[in-house]
């Protein structure tokens, strides 16, 4: 059964507001977080399938606090810490935690140092980098992510064009249709003058990059006592970069998974599987 998307709310965690995506359900509760740069709504075909049973909350992690590229960007850690001030606004307590990319790596800060607790987590294709990574402070012309997103196309005439854009590129081939049209839908709005520009701007997806270089996760992981599922993508361009093997070894209750015919954005491929995954994976801590 098809449910609406709502509409979006903001929580006070401090000093900024976060905008969040509600979804009044069961008496169980559940916290999707999404990748740099995305959006809460891409969540929504997974979501759906939980609402009988769960309520659901979806942060939208984008520019809620003023932040500058060039001066080291949104911090993880901040984010993690505003997203543990977050849950205990909303009075969400033994929940199961689902993040993709950055959010699973905000997620598991937030666990490891923050006091969040959890029933169980499922990170998708968190970023982890080598340590060695987190003892830089790249420029932002120097970050092998930042530098590119601040250059991202940001200027469409009509909402024709930036369709027929998005499938052009090669990025986003592989996408769910459902999903790419929610990210037409949500992650582009149109201006006064019928032009359409991104929600999320390219200066504020770059200044989330750059924040991801201030907190090291490793030394957390073996805080996080509840179990978790860690999944990556088995075509991924971060294998050889983020050694997942090595985070499930370090999490006290933590297992592998991987996606057959995935590249790092599994939700937005496969929002099928990722649906029956968690599923499964409820099945086995419930």
């Amino acid at each position: 059964m098809k449910k609406d998307i709502p509409e979006l709310e903001k929580q006070d965690v401090g000093g900024a507001e976060l905008p969040y995506l509600f979804y009044a359900g069961g008496p169980r509760q559940m916290l999707f977080t999404h990748a740099t740069g995305f959006l809460p709504w891409l969540w929504h075909p997974i979501i759906e399938n939980f609402i009988s049973e769960y309520s659901v909350w979806a942060p939208y992690i984008c520019n809620y606090r003023s932040c500058n590229p060039h001066e080291g960007g949104l911090g993880w850690n901040v984010v993690a810490e505003d997203l543990a001030t977050f849950c205990r606004a909303q009075k969400i307590e033994n929940h199961l935690m689902v993040g993709h990319s950055m959010g699973a790596t905000v997620s598991a800060i937030a666990v490891g140092r923050y006091g969040l607790a959890p029933q169980a987590m499922i990170l998708i294709e968190p970023i982890f980098l080598p340590e060695q990574f987190y003892e830089m402070t790249p420029s932002l012309k120097d970050h092998p992510l930042a530098s590119k997103s601040i250059k991202r196309v940001n200027y469409w005439n009509s909402e024709e064009e930036a369709m027929s854009y998005l499938k052009s590129r090669s990025f986003f081939s592989a996408w769910d249709p459902e999903i790419l049209h929610l990210y037409k839908q949500f992650g582009m709005e149109k201006m006064t003058q019928g032009d359409m520009r991104l929600t999320c701007t390219p200066e504020s997806e770059a200044a989330m990059f750059m924040g991801g270089w201030c907190c090291n996760p490793w030394p957390l992981l073996e805080k996080i006592s509840c179990p978790v599922l860690v999944i990556e993508g088995e075509k991924s361009t971060n294998i050889g970069l983020v050694d997942i093997q090595r985070a499930v070894s370090l999490l006290p209750q933590g297992k592998y998974g991987s996606v057959a015919d995935a590249g790092h954005l599994i939700p937005m491929e496969k929002p099928a599987e990722i649906t029956r995954i968690v599923k499964e994976y409820i099945s086995t801590i419930a």
